[in-house]
């Protein structure tokens, strides 16, 4: 409850509990004014007096109002006596009846059931409409006319005044509702919101541990690969000269993987495209493959070359060095080429080596579905929106592509 209707209520105690003796008050007073001329004698005071005094005790007696009262049996009791006494002091003074007003204002708290509230309203008017008409008891059938015809007018307005207050109660009630079912709404939402953030929050971290996983995978994995491969050289080399130099690129691969991995950790871009665009950052890494693997490579740049968005050059540089290690690892190639195209909204990437092929459907399920060789570039290029398809058959080479949208630079 607010505290405007706080008040509101505090004031309906106040009326509720204050507004009999006021109207007593107003009515005794009129009474005591005008009773030369309504009353038939003095002896009458002797009968009003005792009444007005009977009010009061039964006001004490009931009590004031401390919030809506739930109709009950004492209700009955104190509105039936309440009648009662007004009915006595309105045949003694028509002004009495400012009490019997009363009846009009609690016949909801006090008396249970609808049928019970009409016959106490029904019965109040009978008073009002006495008086309004001149008073009890009748003095001529005309008078009885009058009486009849307030009766009507009086039950007719309370009629009118009772089926409005149902409405704004029901109106109050379906408002009260809505706001019960805005609040659960309200409460169902918040709930969901937290329960998304959370989900967010875990899939940001997968999404992170996966990032981080096959960054590991692309830098740090291939470095190590390359690394054993110039030492085994070194091993088997026939002179020094020939082992410093292959010394020389196995330092540069751990320098250069060291260099990758903490970029990683920070989610920088690849060094390669640090200070260079991605058609010549793919030129050097295919010539220092070439050169380091022994296989003839060789890169192309078709279309008109645009500077593209850090995340999209990012993807494709990963794609081609995977691409790139697993033709080392597994083609035995003695060829392999890589084509940049830029063709209108999108960039194209191929790879393609002579070497000595696979069946893709006869892939290991832990390839197909956990690794981060093939399944790790597909991943890649969904991520910016984009597709890999793979064609290779066994002793007919490998051909890989990668078609992504082409997101110009900031």
């Amino acid at each position: 409850m607010t505290a405007a209707d706080a008040a509101i209520e505090r004031r309906w105690d106040q009326f509720h509990t204050w507004g009999p003796y006021g109207l007593l008050a107003m009515g005794t007073l009129l009474s005591a004014v005008t009773s030369e001329e309504v009353m038939a004698g003095p002896g009458e005071w002797w009968v009003a007096g005792p009444l007005v005094a009977a009010a009061l005790v039964l006001q004490l007696w009931h009590g004031p109002r401390r919030g809506r009262r739930v109709p009950s049996r004492r209700g009955v009791v104190y509105y039936v006596l309440r009648w009662a006494i007004s009915f006595g002091l309105t045949w003694l003074n028509p002004f009495f009846a400012f009490y019997a007003v009363a009846g009009y204002f609690d016949a909801d708290e006090v008396l249970p059931g609808v049928r019970r509230q009409r016959f106490g309203l029904f019965a109040t008017s009978i008073v009002v409409a006495g008086s309004q008409s001149g008073g009890l008891p009748f003095r001529n059938w005309g008078q009885v006319a009058v009486f009849c015809g307030l009766l009507v007018v009086n039950n007719a307005l309370l009629m009118a005044v009772a089926h409005l207050t149902y409405q704004e109660e029901e109106r109050s009630r379906e408002r009260a509702a809505t706001i019960e079912a805005l609040q659960q709404a309200l409460d169902e939402n918040a709930a969901l919101h937290a329960q998304l953030l959370l989900q967010a929050r875990e899939a940001g971290v997968a999404d992170e541990r996966r990032r981080l996983a096959a960054e590991i995978h692309d830098t740090i994995a291939q470095g190590l690969t390359g690394i054993i491969a110039q030492l085994q050289v070194v091993a088997n080399a026939p002179d020094l000269d020939v082992a410093r130099t292959h010394l020389e690129r196995a330092s540069d691969l751990a320098r250069h993987s060291l260099g990758e991995a903490r970029r990683s950790v920070h989610n920088l871009a690849p060094v390669a495209l640090e200070n260079a665009g991605l058609a010549e950052a793919l030129k050097k890494t295919v010539a220092e493959w070439g050169e380091r693997t022994g296989v003839r490579a060789e890169f192309t740049v078709t279309g008109t070359a645009e500077q593209l968005h850090d995340e999209v050059a990012a993807t494709l540089l990963r794609i081609v060095q995977e691409a790139l290690s697993n033709a080392a690892r597994h083609a035995r190639a003695g060829r392999v080429g890589v084509t940049l195209s830029y063709l209108g909204d999108e960039v194209i990437l191929d790879i393609r080596d002579d070497g000595r092929g696979f069946d893709p459907t006869a892939l290991p399920e832990r390839t197909r579905t956990g690794g981060f060789g093939l399944d790790g570039m597909r991943a890649r290029a969904e991520r910016i929106a984009g597709s890999l398809t793979v064609e290779s058959e066994p002793g007919h080479g490998t051909a890989l592509s990668a078609r992504v949208p082409l997101v110009r630079h900031d």
